[in-house]
C-alpha cells in the first residue's frame, strides 16, 4: 500500500472526526467510507487494496494501529517493535521481520499510551519502563525515551486464546503422561511447587496447566504483576494484580503487599505468578504457615540454581542469616520443576526435583525425573517424602 496515501487520508480523517465525544465503530467506518469514496474514487486502486486501506485506517483510530493485524493472528506468539520502522514477529519459535511499520514515532507512542492507560499504568520520561497487558491477556512491556535510544520499544507476548492444558502439553511432547500424572497427584496432595526456567521457557503456561489439578472446592488466590493466568473451573477464585504509583498521587501496591493481604483472605492456596525479589520472603512465610500446595514461578537456569535464586531474592526482602533462609526454603518448598527451551524451539520439562530437607548447612535435593538425550524425560528416583500423599489418601 502507498504509505504516503495512507498518511494523507489518516490526517484528513482525524480532522473530520469529532474527538470531543465517544465515537462508535460504525461512525468511524462511515467516515472512512466517505473519505475513500470522495478522495480516491478515480484512483487505480483495486477493490482489495481499498478494503485493506479501510481496515488499516480503522485500526489506526480505534485499535492498535498496524499491530492489530498481528494481535488477531493466532499464529503469532510474540511481537517486538524496535522503534516505528522495525517490527519483528515470532511464529513457531522463529523470528522474522514484518513488512509493515508505523507511520511515525508519535503514532507508536500513542499506541503505547493507549495500552498502558487501559491498565491504569503510567509511562513517561520520569517512568520510562512499564509492564502492562492487553484485553486478551497478552503481556506487554514498553520502554521509551530517555532509556530507549532508537525509538519506543514495545514487546507483546501473546498467549493462546484457549488455555493450554496438561493434555495439550503431553501431545506436544513437553512432558510425559507418567510425569503429568505424578505431578497431578502431588498438586492434589498439596505439595508446594516452584516452576523455574529461562525467559520464554513456558513457565506461566505450565503453571496455569498445573493449576487445573487443584481441587475445585478450594479457595484460590492468584497474585501477579500483570494478570495473565487463566484458571478455569474454580468458583472460589480471587485474582489480585499489583499496581504502580501514578502521577495523580495514587500509591503503589506491590506483590509483597498483595501476599500479606491474601493471607487475611482465608486462602486454601496462593499462586504467585512470578517471584522476582523481596516478595520471596513473604512467599516462604506463607508456605510455612499453613498454605501448603501453593505454586509460583521464578527465573533460574536449573533446579539447583533455583535454590540460590530463592536465597538471593529472600535476602533482598529481609536481613536474616543464610542458614535461617535455607531452613525456610527446605521447610516450605517441596518440589522444583525446571523447564527449558530446546534447539528446535520446543519447550520441555527438563527436571523435577524433590527438596528433601536441611542438613549440614545445605538444602538437600533429590532429582526425581531428568531429561536425557535419546531417552527423553525419565524417572531417576522415587519420592522420598510421601507423608502428604498418605494424608490425602493418594497412592503413587
Amino acid at each position: 500500500m502507498n504509505r504516503e496515501l495512507f498518511r494523507r487520508l489518516r490526517q484528513m480523517l482525524m480532522e473530520q472526526l469529532d474527538l470531543s465525544r465517544e465515537l462508535s465503530d460504525k461512525e468511524i467506518l462511515d467516515s472512512i467510507d466517505e473519505l475513500i469514496l470522495n478522495q480516491i474514487s478515480d484512483s487505480h486502486l483495486a477493490l482489495k487494496e481499498k478494503v485493506q486501506l479501510r481496515q488499516e485506517l480503522f485500526y489506526s483510530v480505534r485499535k492498535l494501529d498496524v499491530l492489530q493485524e498481528l494481535i488477531e493472528d493466532e499464529t503469532v506468539t510474540e511481537i517486538m517493535v524496535n522503534g516505528p520502522d522495525a517490527i519483528f514477529v515470532e511464529r513457531d519459535g522463529k523470528l522474522t521481520r514484518w513488512h509493515k511499520s508505523f507511520t511515525s514515532r508519535e503514532k507508536l507512542e500513542d499506541v503505547i499510551q493507549q495500552i498502558v492507560g487501559k491498565c491504569n499504568r503510567v509511562v513517561n520520561e520520569s517512568m520510562p519502563i512499564v509492564d502492562a497487558r492487553l484485553e486478551n491477556g497478552a503481556r506487554v512491556n514498553a520502554v521509551i525515551y530517555p532509556v530507549a535510544l532508537n525509538g519506543p520499544i514495545l514487546t507483546i507476548r501473546r498467549f493462546p486464546e484457549h488455555p493450554i492444558t496438561m493434555e495439550k502439553l503431553i501431545s506436544l511432547g513437553s512432558i510425559t503422561r507418567e510425569c503429568a500424572v505424578f505431578l497431578q497427584k502431588l498438586v492434589q496432595a498439596r505439595y508446594s511447587m516452584i516452576i523455574g526456567g529461562g525467559t520464554g521457557s513456558g513457565k506461566t503456561t505450565f503453571l496455569a496447566a498445573l493449576a487445573h489439578y487443584i481441587p475445585k472446592d478450594e479457595r484460590l488466590i492468584t497474585i501477579e504483576d500483570n494478570a495473565e493466568l487463566r484458571i478455569q473451573g474454580i468458583d472460589n477464585l480471587v485474582r489480585l494484580e499489583a499496581k504502580m504509583a501514578n502521577m495523580a498521587g495514587g500509591m503503589s501496591v506491590s506483590i509483597r503487599d498483595l501476599i500479606r493481604c491474601a493471607l487475611r483472605m482465608r486462602p486454601d492456596r496462593i499462586i504467585i505468578g512470578e517471584v522476582r525479589g523481596g516478595e520471596a520472603m513473604d512467599m516462604l512465610q506463607a508456605l510455612n504457615t499453613g498454605h501448603e500446595g501453593s505454586l509460583s514461578t521464578a527465573h533460574a537456569n536449573s533446579s539447583k540454581d533455583m535454590l540460590s535464586r530463592l536465597e538471593t531474592m529472600t535476602l533482598m526482602g529481609v536481613d536474616l542469616p543464610l542458614e535461617a533462609i535455607r531452613r525456610q526454603i527446605a521447610s516450605g518448598v517441596d518440589i522444583l520443576v525446571h523447564l527449558g527451551r530446546m534447539k528446535d524451539k520446543s519447550r520441555k520439562v527438563l527436571e523435577i526435583t524433590e527438596v528433601c530437607g536441611f542438613k549440614d548447612g545445605e538444602i538437600q535435593i533429590r532429582p526425581l525425573y531428568q531429561w536425557q538425550e535419546e531417552k527423553g524425560l525419565v524417572q531417576t528416583a522415587s519420592l522420598l517424602h510421601v507423608e502428604k500423599l498418605k494424608r490425602a489418601g493418594i497412592q503413587l
